[in-house]
């Protein structure tokens, strides 16, 4: 095999945060390069490199950009090998990283790699390595010293290439054929290889277990028994990155207490719009379908509305003399309707043309008499221009006004109601009916929107079961009220939802729902799952599996205190990278409502070029007294009233659980209630936040 050209690709992810300030100081790559020329038997390229702090979510975020599935015909990473951080110092963090990622572990290579140390020096025995398979990459973690990572990959290079063949889904049946003997052949491996393999490390220095050379706590010891601090104690994850529990540990290692901090509602309400993209823009054509976007130009008047003088009465154009009296009998020489027309005959002074409202004036007319003002005089037999029939047309009529006549009464002259070049619609305008309205007078074809965002929703618990499902629960299930009340929200709001379903508690199930909806929208909106039991996943999967930074993970406000937001780093679907936003809600109803308008619906705005953002504030009046919760702000449901007086009251819902459906129906507004004491008294003023339709006391 050593004639083929290089098939296998292969990344080296240098874990030191020395490296990271100054990558001059690392001497690994280079090692681990030789190891693929030199041992790697030609079937090996190094793809791709990348020096990374000792920080775990840059860890998983690299591991992961390089790890997840692509389009077919394009080439994966089959190999992904770490060296630094698989020590015992408090920052090293590389295994406890790379665990949570691992669909499949590997622990004959581990047993390899520590093997081959352990004939060298006992204290191999504090190196902590991993191994295994994500999605079709093999995955290894090295120690930090480049001898010692040099030795560990030496030890199991020869049969990697088998691993990464059958991980990348080759024929296992084809690849077995002719037996074990076979593979150590051609692998160039067996127990006389083996016993040469490591005779060959025992000639290198005993430098390979300085885990730390890479790292900020870097170790100048020649020999790995430098590494005699605190080898009896428990080495545990910085709570800092990342913060969620590590479900491969189990329920008795979680959190007991939530590790992230509580933030004020404002300042949650910063963070969001700090990691909110710029809207982007798009071209519409001019439909009742804008309603609701947001226009991205300013829109002027390219032709004058009216076009044309034209009558704002049903009467007779005239010509008003100098004098201004019209009293008397005219002729009645023309007709003009409220249709096209190319042949209006010019109008004289004496003469008088029936004229329709909306239709064009005759030349030389200058003023419309109101049909009330006039009297038919005579008539004449003429035939009618469509039917052929005999009618009777008017031939002269009595204009009865006694004052004088103006020019110009009647008259909708060019460009009175919409002046050419007039400014009609800045850029930001929410376009309304009227709007599209103005848009179809001036002939306007298509304008520049910002692009509605794209918003995914699921609900996540093996609990939960679908409304429509036509049977009685069984004991311990739910039926899910967030999906559809949150669809119908963000339809309302004049969004377009796409709807994922409901996904188990499972971390690899939400991790693949998650990555499709994020490749495919802006937004994801999950509900459930953000507490602190050992089955909400939600947290772990963002940080640990898709490398995603959560900006907060608990809020001072009642309900909705575990509300999470976060971004993740995603390869789009037409190749493009970007930063996706996460907003985790908690599962109870009233709080799954109350976050998603205080604080995705900003995020839906911004997106969209709507400002303000988020719900429209006013003052309100308490019909009655108020209880507040001692230590958290709360977003009370209520009913706001217009009274007879014209004074907004607001009424509670009634009791205010985060899971008590009831308490939102009817509900129009978000009373902010302070933290406090005691009671808000009766008729005391509040802030309001309006969710729906003003209701009213009048008839």
């Amino acid at each position: 095999m050593s004639s083929q050209s290089p098939a296998l690709r292969a990344a080296i992810l240098i874990v030191s945060t020395t490296a990271a300030k100054d990558p001059s100081t690392d001497a690994a790559e280079a090692t681990l390069r030789s190891v693929f020329e030199q041992d790697g038997g030609n079937q090996w390229t190094v793809a791709e490199t990348h020096i990374v702090s000792d920080d775990s979510a840059e860890i998983q975020r690299q591991i992961t950009t390089w790890t997840e599935p692509v389009e077919e015909g394009k080439h994966i990473i089959n190999l992904v090998v770490t060296t630094g951080g698989t020590g015992f110092a408090i920052a090293d963090r590389t295994p406890e990283a790379v665990s949570p990622l691992l669909h499949k572990q590997a622990p004959g290579l581990v047993h390899g790699m520590l093997a081959a140390s352990l004939a060298i020096t006992p204290f191999a025995m504090m190196s902590r390595p991993v191994a295994g398979v994500r999605n079709k990459t093999v995955i290894i973690t090295l120690p930090g010293s480049p001898k010692g990572a040099k030795e560990n990959l030496q030890a199991v290079i020869k049969t990697l290439p088998h691993a990464c063949l059958q991980a990348a889904g080759a024929n296992s049946r084809a690849l077995h054929s002719g037996g074990v003997k076979k593979l150590e052949k051609e692998a160039g491996v067996g127990s006389q290889g083996h016993a040469q393999a490591q005779a060959h490390t025992h000639g290198h220095s005993h430098s390979h277990h300085h885990d730390h050379g890479h790292s900020c706590h870097r170790h100048t010891h020649s020999h790995g028994h430098g590494h005699g601090h605190n080898h009896g104690n428990l080495v545990r994850l910085s709570s800092e990155n990342p913060k969620s529990n590590d479900p491969s540990l189990g329920p008795s290692r979680r959190h007991r207490s939530s590790p992230y901090p509580m933030l004020s509602v404002d300042d949650a309400l910063s963070l969001i719009a700090k990691h909110t993209t710029y809207p982007t823009t798009t071209t519409a054509k001019v439909t009742p379908d804008l309603v609701g976007k947001v226009l991205a130009q300013d829109i002027y008047a390219s032709a004058p509305v009216p076009a044309f003088r034209a009558s704002i009465v049903d009467g007779y154009a005239v010509v008003v003399p100098s004098s201004g009296h019209l009293r008397g009998v005219y002729p009645v020489v023309s007709t003009s309707h409220a249709a096209p027309s190319s042949n209006l005959v010019p109008l004289k002074e004496g003469q008088i043309t029936r004229i329709t409202t909306g239709a064009p004036l005759p030349p030389g007319a200058n003023s419309v008499v109101m049909v009330e003002d006039t009297v038919l005089i005579s008539t004449t037999k003429t035939t009618h221009p469509t039917t052929g029939q005999e009618i009777e047309e008017e031939s002269s009529v009595e204009i009865l006004s006694d004052g004088i006549v103006k020019p110009g009464a009647n008259i909708r002259e060019i460009g009175s109601d919409i002046p050419l070049n007039t400014l009609l619609l800045p850029s930001k305008t929410r376009l309304s009916p009227a709007s599209i309205g103005l848009l179809s007078s001036i002939g306007t074809q298509s304008v520049k929107i910002y692009s509605p965002p794209t918003i995914s929703l699921l609900s996540t618990g093996d609990e939960i079961v679908d409304p429509s499902l036509p049977r009685e629960l069984s004991l311990g299930e739910v039926r899910d009220c967030n999906r559809p009340t949150l669809i119908s929200v963000i339809s309302q709001a004049g969004f377009t939802p796409l709807d994922l379903g409901i996904v188990s508690d499972k971390q690899s199930n939400l991790e693949t729902t998650l990555r499709r909806a994020l490749r495919s929208s802006d937004i994801v909106l999950t509900t459930g799952g953000v507490s602190m039991g050992e089955f909400d996943l939600l947290k772990p999967t963002i940080e640990r599996s898709l490398g995603g930074t959560i900006h907060f993970g608990r809020v001072n406000m009642k309900p909705g205190k575990p509300t999470t937001f976060a971004t993740v780093p995603v390869k789009n679907n037409d190749g493009t990278k970007s930063q996706k936003m996460i907003f985790s809600l908690p599962g109870n109803p009233a709080s799954a409502l109350v976050t998603f308008y205080l604080f995705v619906l900003p995020a839906l705005h911004q997106l969209a070029g709507i400002s303000p953002v988020g719900l429209p504030k006013v003052p309100v009046v308490l019909g009655h007294d108020f209880p507040v919760d001692k230590s958290r702000p709360e977003y009370h449901r209520a009913m706001v009233t217009v009274s007879k007086e014209g004074k907004l009251i607001a009424t509670s819902t009634g009791g205010q659980r985060s899971s008590k459906v009831g308490s939102l129906e009817g509900a129009n507004a978000l009373l902010t209630m302070p933290a406090g004491n005691g009671p808000i008294k009766k008729g005391e003023k509040i802030e309001a936040l309006m969710m729906g339709e003003l209701r009213s006391e009048l008839a």
